[in-house]
């Protein structure tokens, strides 16, 4: 009897479930499919990772203080004559009303070693403020030396607002250096802090993070790549190394709209506190144009993914992208392959040995479609290749935080930069070109030659990856 009644409970939960699925309107076919494949294949484990992880679950109390947050922050007017930039731009303002402005300039950091010596610099330097956010913080030369500067500062009377999120920097948060920050005088703020056994099942979903990594100092100055305040040896998974990451070092009216994000954030996780953080006022002569791009899951669902679309589709000669985690939803899969059926020479580089097996198979479930229609892919040996980069015709660059995955589609926080200037992107184009230099070309008889096996594992993974 009792065997019975758990049977009947389980199978009415489980159509409860299904039909709650089939009722929501913000995922994909594909997606509802995945999650009635894992209701079927693990009866009650599937039941329990739906209800932790099926949605994009976020508090009453977070999206009222995210909603207050965002009334908050000044947003600089668009001004005329935007429409030579491209649809790409203008989608982009409609995310987060940043819209692109001129007089910006940035620098290319030759590596994370170079970038970290900059940035303590600029740290030293700073007269007035200082503001971070990073999603990984490690305990390491790179950390402490980071830590450590902005002690300094905080000594000298500059205001430091530091922020980190919760799971991604918990061995950090928890250090001797955190504590230190603050009693010298930082704010620290743990950002999308862990739920207590109590407030589980009413807190944010557990698995969105904030994966922003913004550094700005004076707001004149800000940091913007892929970069954690992590060493390239990236201790925690140091059989991976080195990790090679880009970070571009910006001036301009795009240190404010950075500055705005941040702001955003930091008000979100301290709803009392005072909105007093400058703005950026001018701009720089002769510099370019460049907008930031805010994204995580208080937008409206599938926007990175459409943001990446209207890139793609803005191509007409040449698109490069490097990315540690490809796992494309349709909509982005069809733009590359369409791009590259029409006769842009599209280009994807991508690691030979990645950190996360499951995103390797997924990934090269993809090759065979995106070699079929004239793509190229490299696979980079270097090392983990963590630099998320896109640039279209040598003139356009898409550069942040932002992975080509569902999470960072629709469950991370990210922050990216878009800027239209030759100099720039011929930059950033030239290291594409030194990855691919580290990478071996993917041959589309090899991908052809793969088992049957093989490629039952990788497009299983493909077909789960919606839901993980």
């Amino acid at each position: 009897m009792i065997t019975f009644l758990l049977l009947l409970l389980h199978l009415t939960a489980t159509c409860l479930v299904v039909l709650r699925i089939m009722l929501r309107d913000d995922i994909t076919p594909i997606t509802r499919v995945a999650w009635v494949l894992l209701l079927l294949l693990l009866p009650v484990t599937g039941l329990l990772v739906y209800f932790f992880f099926g949605e994009v679950r976020l508090s009453k109390r977070f999206l009222e203080r995210h909603r207050q947050a965002h009334k908050k922050i000044e947003r600089p007017k668009d001004l005329p004559g935007r429409q030579e930039l491209g649809t790409a731009f203008a989608y982009a303002t409609s995310i987060n009303g940043f819209c692109a402005l001129p007089g910006n300039r940035a620098e290319l950091m030759s590596g994370g070693d170079e970038a970290r010596q900059r940035l303590i610099s600029d740290i030293d330097g700073a007269r007035d403020h200082i503001h971070i956010l990073y999603y990984i913080w490690l305990c390491d030369h790179t950390g402490v030396s980071t830590a450590q500067a902005i002690i300094r500062a905080a000594r000298r009377g500059v205001r430091c607002r530091i922020m980190a999120d919760a799971l991604g920097s918990r061995a950090f948060i928890r250090s001797e250096h955190w504590q230190a920050m603050r009693e010298a005088g930082a704010e620290v703020v743990e950002a999308l802090p862990l739920p207590t056994a109590s407030t589980l099942l009413t807190a944010n979903r557990l698995d969105l993070r904030n994966h922003r990594k913004i550094t700005i100092i004076d707001t004149r100055t800000c940091y913007c790549g892929s970069q954690n305040c992590a060493d390239a040896a990236f201790l925690p998974k140091a059989r991976f190394a080195p990790w090679v990451d880009i970070m571009l070092r910006f001036e301009g009216p795009v240190v404010g709209q950075m500055q705005a994000l941040f702001a955003e954030g930091w008000f979100t996780e301290r709803p009392n506190a005072a909105a007093d953080l400058p703005a950026f006022e001018g701009n720089l002569e002769g510099g370019f144009f460049a907008q930031v791009v805010g994204t995580g899951p208080t937008v409206e669902h599938g926007t990175t993914a459409q943001l990446f679309s209207k890139l793609i589709s803005q191509a007409r000669e040449e698109l490069i992208i490097s990315t540690p985690y490809f796992v494309p939803d349709e909509t982005v899969t069809s733009a590359l392959c369409g791009a590259a059926a029409s006769g842009v020479a599209v280009t994807v580089v991508l690691p030979r040995r990645n950190d996360s097996r499951f995103v390797a198979l997924a990934s090269r479930s993809h090759y065979k479609r995106l070699l079929a229609a004239g793509a190229r892919i490299y696979e980079f040996e270097g090392g983990l290749l963590h630099a998320k980069t896109l640039t279209i015709d040598g003139q356009i660059t898409f550069l942040g935080s932002s992975n080509m995955d569902v999470r960072s589609f629709d469950l991370n926080f990210e922050n990216d930069v878009l800027v239209r200037d030759p100099l720039t992107t011929g930059q950033v184009r030239q290291r594409q070109m030194a990855y691919i230099a580290e990478s071996v070309v993917v041959e589309e008889a090899s991908v052809r030659a793969w088992s049957r096996p093989r490629r039952i594992i990788q497009n299983a993974c493909a077909t789960m990856s919606p839901i993980l």
